[in-house]
């Protein structure tokens, strides 16, 4: 059986191929019936679109995937909290259940007392310590 950790771990590899790409390092995989119907990261340099966020990239693929635009049955992984725009569609897309590497604690919609669609589990922490370090090492880079 593949666990929480196991995804993670792709969605930090998503990441880490965001930041070859000079983009902000945050990775994403949507999960159903323990098989990735999508992987994305951060587009938003490359495509200069900043609705262009891995989550949002992953909901679109996972959707042309399945055929249809709700996520039910389906898990995202995600490194970092998705922002508010990201709250929004993963709201309408229904999904089942959203598992956050590290909080945003600036730009996340959880202090923003946001939620996803009521039937969404939520997980949190899951893999804290790298999906946080990527994203602070890139910005102190930038720096």
């Amino acid at each position: 059986m593949f666990t929480d950790e196991y995804y993670m771990k792709m969605a930090l590899q998503e990441a880490q191929t965001a930041l070859e790409k000079d983009e902000v390092p945050i990775g994403c995989v949507i999960v159903s019936n323990n098989r990735v119907i999508a992987k994305s990261h951060n587009l938003t340099e490359t495509l200069n679109d900043v609705t262009a966020h891995a989550e949002m990239q992953a909901i679109t693929s996972a959707a042309n995937y399945l055929g249809g635009k709700y996520l039910q049955n389906c898990t995202m992984y995600v490194t970092l909290e998705p922002c508010v725009m990201c709250c929004g569609a993963l709201n309408w897309s229904q999904i089942s259940k959203v598992v956050i590497g590290a909080r945003d604690e600036q730009r996340g919609f959880i202090n923003k007392h946001l939620t996803l669609h009521p039937k969404t589990e939520i997980v949190l922490d899951v893999l804290e310590a790298q999906c946080s370090q990527i994203v602070k090492d890139f910005f102190q880079n930038k720096r």
